[in-house]
Formats: C-alpha cells, sequence, structure tokens
C-alpha cells in the first residue's frame, strides 16, 4: 500500500470520531519526541532525537531528520530530503518532493503554513528525470505561503544562506542564489537565476528579471519591477525601477561610519549626478577610481566595482537613472 493510500485511510478512519475540539485536544497532547498515531512516517527514515511528529504528517522513506525538529499537523517532508537540527514545519508546509536530486535544510530553520519549499521548478527546459538541488542554510524563517523551487538542471543548485527573513507569499524560482541576513517583505517574487547579496532588503510586492544581481545593502521599493541590476548600497524604486539615491537608512542601521557615508554620497554624486554633462558614463566611472581622497575607500571601491559587474559578460547593466546625463 502506498503512503497516500494508507494516509487515505487512516484519515478515513480517525475524522468521523472526532469533532473539531476533540481534534484540537487530541493534537494537543502531542509530546515532544512522539509521533502521533495518525502520521505517516516510512519505516526507512532516519530520525533524530526528540523529533515531534503531529498529527497526519508525511515522512518520506528517503528522508533525514534531525534532533528536536518539530512537524505540526499536517506538514510533509518529501523524497531525498535532509532536515538539520530544531527546524519547525507549520500546519500545511511541504519540504521536498519526489525527484531525483535532494533538498537540504540547515540548522533552526522555521517553515510557515502551507509553506513549499524544495519542489520541481516551474522552468519548461526542465527535463523530467534531471537531478535538481535546493540548499537552504540556518536560522531562515519563511512564512506562510512562500515557494521555494530547486535548481532547473544537475549542474546548478538553488541557494538559500543564514538568517534571512522571507515573509508571506514569497516566490524563489530556480537557481537562485540568496546570501544572508536579507529581508524579502510580503510577495516579493524571484524569477530564475537571481542573486541577492548579504543584507538586501526590499518592500512588498516587488517583482525581480531573471538573471538580475541585487547589490548587498541595497533596498528596493514597494511595488517596482526589477528589470536591471540593482547596484551595492542603492535604492531603487518604480514600475520600472530607478536609482533614488543611496540607502541611507541602510547604512546607517547596519553601522556604516559616518565618513564612509559621506564618501559614498560624493562618489554617487560625480557618478551619477555630474556638474558637467561632457563625459560618458565610462569616463566618470574612471574619474572615480582615480580620485586620491576617494579611490582608496573601500565601501566605494565597493559600490564602482558593483557598477563595473553588472556591464560584464552577459549581465544586463544597472537601473537607469531619472536625470543620468551620460550614455
Amino acid at each position: 500500500m502506498c503512503w497516500q493510500q494508507a494516509l487515505s485511510k487512516r484519515l478515513s478512519a480517525w475524522l468521523p470520531s472526532l469533532n473539531s475540539l476533540a481534534l484540537l485536544r487530541f493534537c494537543s497532547t502531542l509530546a515532544p519526541g512522539s509521533i502521533h498515531p495518525t502520521a505517516i512516517v516510512h519505516p526507512n527514515a532516519v530520525l533524530g532525537q526528540g523529533v515531534s511528529i503531529g498529527p497526519f504528517c508525511t515522512v518520506g522513506s528517503t528522508v533525514k531528520v534531525g534532533n528536536g525538529c518539530q512537524l505540526y499537523p499536517g506538514s510533509h517532508i518529501f523524497g531525498n530530503s535532509k532536515v538539520g537540527e530544531r527546524c519547525v514545519l507549520m500546519t500545511g508546509a511541504v519540504v521536498g518532493d519526489d525527484l531525483p536530486g535532494r533538498t537540504l535544510l540547515g540548522c533552526n530553520n522555521i517553515i510557515g503554513h502551507h509553506a513549499v519549499v524544495g519542489v520541481k521548478c516551474q522552468d519548461l527546459k526542465y527535463k523530467s528525470g534531471d537531478e535538481c538541488f535546493l540548499e537552504v542554510g540556518d536560522n531562515n524563517d519563511i512564512r506562510e505561503h512562500t515557494s521555494i523551487h530547486r535548481s532547473s538542471k544537475s549542474s546548478d543548485t538553488t541557494v538559500i544562506g543564514n538568517n534571512n527573513l522571507i515573509m508571506g507569499s514569497c516566490h524563489i524560482a530556480h537557481d537562485c542564489k540568496i546570501g544572508n541576513n536579507i529581508i524579502f517583505a510580503n510577495n516579493t517574487l524571484l524569477a530564475g537565476h537571481v542573486v541577492v547579496e548579504d543584507y538586501a532588503h526590499t518592500a512588498g510586492a516587488v517583482v525581480v528579471h531573471q538573471f538580475c544581481h541585487v547589490g548587498s545593502f541595497s533596498f528596493i521599493g514597494g511595488g517596482s519591477v526589477i528589470a536591471q541590476d540593482v547596484p551595492k548600497y542603492m535604492m531603487v524604486a518604480g514600475e520600472r525601477a530607478e536609482l533614488r539615491g543611496l540607502n541611507l537608512e541602510g547604512l546607517r542601521r547596519h553601522g556604516f561610519t559616518a565618513q564612509e557615508i559621506r564618501s559614498l554620497r560624493t562618489a554617487y554624486q560625480k557618478i551619477f549626478m555630474p556638474a558637467e554633462i561632457s563625459k560618458g558614463f565610462d569616463e566618470r566611472l574612471a574619474d572615480m577610481e582615480m580620485r586620491d581622497e576617494l579611490a582608496h575607500i573601500s565601501v566605494v571601491c565597493s559600490m564602482v566595482q558593483s557598477i563595473r559587474d553588472s556591464f560584464e559578460g552577459k549581465r544586463r547593466g544597472i537601473c537607469k537613472f531619472r536625470h543620468w546625463n551620460g550614455s
């Protein structure tokens, strides 16, 4: 009997005899380190110490669950999935899929209500039977109804770093690379192959085009559509997002010194708001790199390099500046 049939049989046996209040009391009696009798746990699954599995959960045959994990009622782990210690799956959460490849979760992650993590991508180029991968670090809070997909091919991996807050109804598509200490507000949607660097922050209802890069310590305003790269330290907003200056509040909150912020402001003004409009964009970048008072400041060098990198190879360039006078 397959697990679906077994689960259906147990549900039909239990549910008619329990009203909602009785079911609530029944669920609340689950003790740490116990498996509820209505849960379907394959005998080959590997469970660590102190794992709690609630009513109507499913744990597949090739799953490994670390010490102290909690599976709330109706949560499921499928496929070749490894869940690190002290992770929590809220009601309705799904981790992994019965596909070639694997889903790896680090420690202390929370998978919110009805979030789906580590399932097949939505890329039509994906070939059935190909291995696909997802790796999630530690201490991530992945909220309700979020979806995070595996890679689209065996040579790549979707990666989520550490200490990220991914709010409700976000989507992270195949082959994305997400860094550390990032905040995605509700309904942030990332297409495939997007790279988001550490400490970036999005407001709600943001859409990011495939292959775009979002630099560290940047901020994306609510409702923005990102079709090109967002350089480090900058703030963008708009239906077709434009540069709106530096993310000054974010820089202050993360401990940038007053001198560093002043230097970044000076560099930004000379690159994007030049007094002389005769010089092209590349010339302004080159001039910035030659200025003695700015060239030795690491954050300025990092910002300039982030801009230059956006024009290399197949990258998409940077979001336009509303009064950009250069080429």
